[in-house]
């Protein structure tokens, strides 16, 4: 059995944000763009249970990570 591929969709979903595309789209265009120097889950637009969640999926979950590691990349 193959393990589950996330996506930046339900990633937003678990974020607690609007997961269409329109949704992402606008976020990405309203908080881009993230300066290099910068950790995703630092970013001043996250909420403090948002930015908790993005380290600790980064940091503990690797299906996850490249997840938001691909976001990450959508904000630069």
């Amino acid at each position: 059995m193959e393990a589950p591929i996330h996506t930046v969709n339900a990633l937003f979903k678990q974020l607690g944000l609007g997961s269409a595309e329109q949704d992402i789209d606008r976020f990405i265009e309203r908080n881009s763009p993230l300066r290099s120097d910068v950790e995703i889950h630092e970013a001043k637009f996250w909420t403090q249970s948002q930015a908790a969640l993005l380290k600790e999926l980064k940091d503990n979950d690797a299906d996850w990570a490249e997840v938001v590691d691909q976001l990450s990349a959508r904000l630069r």
